[in-house]
């Protein structure tokens, strides 16, 4: 489980949607409430993008949690496109880690990374709850027979994607006894776009009610807390803000998500996420 970074580690990590229109008219009503001239990235490419180091073009070597934090976005993301659904809570499964990812619709997004894994969902019987999806298309099963739901290069494919977007550029790095392919930032204004969003909702937009927030904001604190990126966003700000942003996001994600995912208003994908994390 990653824990909140606090101001300590700044110096060393600070630097370190497109939906679909036969989506829900939920989801239709979350994605009204951004700048339409803002670009859409998917929550995996806004997370990635949160980790990357501008220049260099990498993420932290010590960040051994942001492969795991992008397949629960991609989770999240089927989700809020109408693609999957979490299996309604009974007596015997209240809890969220206990309940099974189902599939809603097979609709193609249109993304290769949603695709591939909602092609392993409906071909899984019986169906896997979120924390055994997160494991499994990481690769991290001991079952034989089941890595071949593991999503390979995914860090790759996500950063070729923002390269396509204009976003970042491709390069080739030397350390020493290797060779390594960097995607350092280009279109820089994406990304204080992206800070900025963040930023804005914990301090000038803060609502302190999740049920309340837009849903993709919420997914992605939780998914930037999980992968261990979130203090990336709050390094630029002055330190008594730094510390409130610091402070609301703990409030925030130190909730319970069984019972947060009970209120009306939610979805329960993005608690369902929330909890594999703190479980693992």
């Amino acid at each position: 489980m990653t824990t909140l970074i606090r101001r300590g580690r700044r110096g060393e990590e600070g630097q370190d949607r497109r939906a679909d229109s036969d989506d829900s008219s939920k989801d239709k009503d979350e994605d009204a409430t951004g700048d339409c001239k803002d670009m859409r990235l998917t929550l995996m490419e806004e997370v990635l993008l949160l980790g990357l180091k501008d220049k260099e073009g990498y993420t932290s070597f010590w960040n051994d949690c942001i492969s795991s934090g992008l397949r629960g976005g991609i989770l999240i993301e089927l989700a809020l496109r109408g693609r999957v659904i979490l299996e309604p809570a009974t007596l015997r499964k209240k809890r969220l880690l206990d309940r099974r990812v189902l599939l809603k619709s097979e609709a193609p997004t249109g993304d290769v990374l949603l695709d591939e894994t909602l092609k392993h969902i409906k071909a899984t019987e019986p169906a896997e709850t979120v924390q055994s999806w997160i494991e499994l298309l990481t690769g991290e099963t001991w079952n034989p027979f089941k890595l071949q739901y593991q999503l390979r290069n995914v860090r790759e494919r996500i950063a070729k994607s923002l390269v396509e977007k204009g976003i970042l550029t491709t390069e080739k790095q030397n350390f020493l006894l290797f060779d390594m392919t960097t995607h350092p930032v280009t279109n820089t204004t994406e990304k204080q776009r992206l800070v900025k969003k963040l930023q804005e909702s914990v301090l000038d937009k803060w609502v302190n009610d999740p049920h309340r927030m837009d849903k993709r904001t919420l997914a992605l604190l939780v998914l930037a807390h999980s992968s261990d990126v979130l203090e990336n966003a709050f390094s630029t700000l002055p330190d008594d803000k730094y510390d409130m942003a610091m402070n609301r996001s703990k409030d925030l994600l130190d909730l319970d998500p069984d019972v947060e995912a009970t209120k009306p208003n939610c979805t329960d994908m993005i608690w369902a996420v929330l909890s594999s994390f703190n479980k693992s």
